[in-house]
């Protein structure tokens, strides 16, 4: 498997649900870098994903831009889309509102699975569009 192959699977099969997918696609050893939070291992970051979906419904992350590999390096452009079905602290939109943002992944993969993920996502855009702040 290429590592766009592993790519494709990471976004559009474990990031649109799949969340167990991980203990698949990623080493043991992983470690994912967020703003402001680290993610170690498969089992956090199924966590990490369950906890992020839980506020939305009919959630579709799709790819725009990319793969684009590089060595043992891949980056990547998406947009994640869903209905707003409640619970975030701040949010004033009502539910049902659907909210979509965009951003960029960068992954380096070790032998057939990623050990390491840096995301930027625009959390600006997704603020406003749930009404916070």
């Amino acid at each position: 498997m290429t590592i766009s192959d592993l790519y494709r699977r990471w976004l559009l099969e474990m990031w649109n649900g799949d969340f167990e997918l991980a203990h698949e696609l990623v080493t043991p050893g992983f470690t994912g870098h967020w703003p402001g939070m680290e993610v170690s291992g498969p089992g956090e970051l199924v966590e990490v994903l369950k906890q992020g979906y839980a506020p939305f419904d009919d959630v579709r992350v799709t790819l725009d831009v990319g793969p684009i590999p590089d060595g043992d390096l891949v980056a990547a452009r998406w947009t994640f889309n869903g209905s707003y079905r409640g619970g975030l602290p701040g949010a004033t939109v009502p539910e049902g509102t659907r909210v979509a943002f965009g951003g960029h992944d960068i992954l380096r993969a070790e032998g057939d699975r990623f050990a390491e993920y840096w995301v930027i996502s625009d959390a600006q855009t997704f603020s406003r569009e749930l009404g916070i702040g």
